[in-house]
Parts: C-alpha cells; structure tokens; sequence
C-alpha cells in the first residue's frame, strides 16, 4: 500500500513538471514585434507590479503580454542594437506598444533621441 502511494505521488510530481516545462518551451520561442517606448523620469523610485522599485538605471522593462520576471532580448529593428532586459512591471491597459524600456536600456538601443521605434521582443528566460 506505501509502494503505491509513493507511486502515485511520484508521477503526479512529474506531471506537473512536464507541464511546466511546455509552459517554458512555448514561451521560449515566442517573438513580438512593434512598438517600444521607454519609462518617463516621473516613474523613477515607484512601485512596480512586480513590487520592486523602479530604477531609470536598471536594465528592466513593463510588458502586458509576457509575465513578470521573464527575461527578454530587445532588438531596435531600425538599427539592430540589442538589450537584455527583465519585466517587471506592466503598461496600462489601453497602451498598444508591447515594451516600454527604462532608459538605460533605452540608451543601449538608441532609443532615447526618437522616444518610440519598432522592436522585435524575444523570450529569453
């Protein structure tokens, strides 16, 4: 009888992981594109979704369609410069960029003198 519960136990532990591993996988390969913008000076030192503080100075980024903590790698289309970045906060509801950068990450794509440029948004973690 405690062979069969460690058993069932056993496989429904690893059923749960197979789950979660698809969920990463499927996430891993998704890539948006549009429009990207970058945080105002009036959000630094705030409150993000994810609880943490917002810093101009950190490599961070708000997505509303990927969830928080996700690591992503954002490509400025218009002249292929890249940053990595982690979500942790969300843009409001009504905005239709998919990004918004803080500016030093902003910076490191040449984001910062056109304010808005197309992006490619790639899943990294």
């Amino acid at each position: 009888m405690i062979l069969f519960c460690l058993n069932a136990c056993g496989q429904k532990h690893i059923s749960k992981h197979k789950k979660s591993d698809k969920h990463n996988k499927s996430l891993q390969s998704k890539i948006l594109y549009g429009q990207a913008s970058f945080y105002n000076d009036k959000f630094n030192g705030r409150k993000t979704a994810s609880g943490e503080i917002f810093n101009q100075k950190k490599l961070t980024a708000a997505c509303n369609k990927l969830p928080l903590g996700t690591k992503i790698k954002v490509t400025n289309i218009g002249n292929g410069k890249s940053v990595i970045v982690k979500v942790n906060d969300r843009l409001h509801p009504k905005m239709k960029r998919i990004v918004d950068l803080s500016k030093a990450a902003a910076k490191k794509i040449g984001l910062t003198t056109a304010g808005v440029t197309k992006v490619k948004v790639e899943v990294i973690q």
